[in-house]
């Protein structure tokens, strides 16, 4: 039953009811789909907010003396960072796989935001060295479930056309978290020192896992599930959406029950487009992990920490902006690499001015331009799903792997930052060269997908040219397997 009672129809009944509609029926269906979609999956974007703000406020509290506070030296605080990430690594492939199989994903989400608000706030209450870190294990471990799980949820659907930009607008929610939390950090910091006698660093963390909480409750109601069960859409709206899949890559976006989550995980390990990407990845990771070190970074222009907390915000609206700009256009072009590599240079570009200057003017400016890299992060997740369209236990399994194996960039970033002399000119270098591996990385992938393109464009069919369509599929969904190659056939790689 869906909220206006009326009986869900079984997967099988979806494509022949939309598939029957009129051209003008259909575009107003879909039209009003996408709006009701548009709305609900919006909230990604505040979930991912709170999801950064409580993995990376460790910054903007270290400005207000949780180091001294906790009596630790800068390679344990980097050990707090980076053990955020063993955690992080551990549960996504597993968290994918489940979040996969189950009938009801915003369910599973929701609690999962809930008990990582509740274990952020346990991070006001440490007192030394050892608690942080327990406490930044399993926020991690705990986390994992998120983006990966969002990253799946919004890919079973939008189309490859819709999709970079939707991971664009939920990737925002990173940006405005880094702007965000310098905001908030800035406004806690000098207005709450001392209340009720704790340090104001501590009512940091009381403060934004509280929020979460609350904003994990609401997920709860307001998250989409399936295309074919979820609540909240008309049995109309389900059935577009179920179709819109289909013709997207020719087969609708449904595992067997033959496809269990292990059989995913085998398809994934045994294609080896997913270990080019896991490698470029992960150095695209190191060279952005000047992230959780922003507000020191900024701070090397000379100013007190209120002050540099304030100006640590505009660099993140800029790469807001340029993210979204750049994901719209990599959409209408239906192109990959040159909206990832272009971002790329832009970093490039403000990684080499802060080598090669200490003027305050000089370094500001890089660091718009360091953070506008993301632009190009964010157009590469859409690549890792639209490189793994079919079936959605091995696509899952694809962005999980994928994105774990990443985060071993993220333990490599914790240290990076650890050269401070000459204005960190030491760390710009590695991450330089990190861009650099990052950038022959695509190339490389770039050639994998036009061969396969070009075996596409001699006759193959796609389901011998790659893995990722069953022929069962398209005749669960009422087509013949003759219609499946059909449209089948117009599939392509982006590149």
């Amino acid at each position: 039953m869906d909220t206006q009672g009326h009986e869900v129809a079984p997967k099988s009944a979806h494509s022949g009811l939309a598939g029957n509609m009129s051209p003008e029926k259909r575009a107003a269906v879909e039209k009003k789909l996408k709006r009701k979609l548009d709305a609900r999956c919006s909230l990604f974007v505040l979930i991912y907010i709170m999801n950064y703000l409580d993995r990376n406020n460790i910054a903007a509290a270290r400005l207000g003396g949780l180091q001294e506070d906790l009596n630790i030296n800068n390679t344990q605080y980097a050990t707090c960072l980076s053990i955020l990430y063993v955690g992080y690594i551990l549960m996504q492939v597993p968290s994918n796989m489940i979040i996969n199989r189950i009938p009801r994903p915003s369910i599973y989400i929701g609690v999962v935001m809930l008990i990582w608000g509740m274990i952020s706030t346990l991070s006001g209450n440490v007192t030394d060295f050892a608690g942080m870190v327990t406490i930044r294990f399993f926020i991690g471990f705990v986390e994992a479930a998120f983006l990966p799980g969002a990253l799946l949820i919004l890919s079973k659907w939008y189309t490859r056309r819709e999709l970079t930009l939707r991971n664009a607008i939920l990737f925002c929610g990173n940006l405005i978290s880094n702007a965000f939390s310098s905001l908030v950090g800035a406004a806690v910091l000098s207005n709450m020192e001392g209340t009720l006698g704790h340090r104001a660093w501590r009512w940091l963390y009381w403060i934004e896992g509280a929020a979460t909480m609350a904003i994990a409750i609401a997920a709860l109601f307001i998250l989409p599930d399936l295309p074919h069960n979820s609540r909240g859409f008309t049995e109309e709206e389900r059935a577009v959406a179920v179709l819109r899949m289909t013709e997207d890559v020719g087969e609708a976006d449904e595992d067997s029950a033959e496809e269990s989550a292990f059989a995913g995980l085998i398809m994934a390990v045994k294609d080896s487009k997913i270990y080019v990407l896991m490698l470029t990845f992960t150095a695209y990771v190191v060279g952005l992990s000047f992230n959780a070190f922003f507000p020191t970074l900024t701070r090397t222009l000379g100013f007190g920490y209120i002050t540099t907390l304030l100006m640590s915000a505009p660099p993140w609206a800029f790469a807001c902006v340029v993210s979204l700009i750049n994901a719209w256009h990599a959409d209408h072009t239906q192109e990959r690499f040159w909206h990832i590599v272009g971002p790329i240079l832009g970093g490039l570009v403000g990684f080499i001015i802060s080598m090669c200057t200490l003027n305050t003017a000089g370094r500001y400016v890089a660091l718009f331009l360091q953070a506008s890299a993301y632009a190009g992060f964010i157009v590469f997740y859409s690549w890792i799903s639209s490189s793994f369209p079919r079936p959605p236990a091995k696509r899952a399994v694809a962005i999980a792997m994928v994105n774990a194996f990443s985060q071993l960039g993220n333990i490599a970033g914790s240290y990076v930052w650890n050269l401070p002399d000459n204005g960190y000119r030491g760390s710009y270098g590695i991450v330089t060269a990190m861009f650099g591996v990052t950038i022959v990385g695509c190339y490389i992938f770039k050639l994998i997908l036009t061969n396969l393109n070009k075996k596409l464009d001699a006759g193959e069919t796609a389901w011998e040219t790659h893995g990722d369509v069953a022929e069962h599929t398209a005749q669960m969904e009422g087509m013949t397997v003759e219609e499946g190659q059909r449209l089948m056939k117009g599939y392509r790689y982006l590149v």
